[in-house]
């Protein structure tokens, strides 16, 4: 099922792992970006601008890495 605006996602950290995307970013990555709940706010291609309730900038993730959130 594709994600579309409003859905609430998180990072698959076994698809990310390794990806290039991981590769140009920090290691460091904080863990709610693996299990908290981010709202997608926008689309273009195949990634997605992710907002988390956290006070940090919005990120693109790659739309295969992110799963929907239950």
């Amino acid at each position: 099922m594709a994600v579309k605006k409003g859905d609430l996602v998180r990072l698959v950290e076994e698809k990310f792992v390794g990806s290039l995307e991981a590769q140009a970013s920090d290691p460091r990555l904080p863990p709610y970006v693996f299990t908290g709940q981010g709202e997608v706010v926008d689309l273009m291609g195949e990634y997605a601008q992710v907002k988390f309730p956290v006070p940090t900038p919005n990120v693109w993730l790659r739309i295969d890495q992110i799963e929907a959130v239950k």
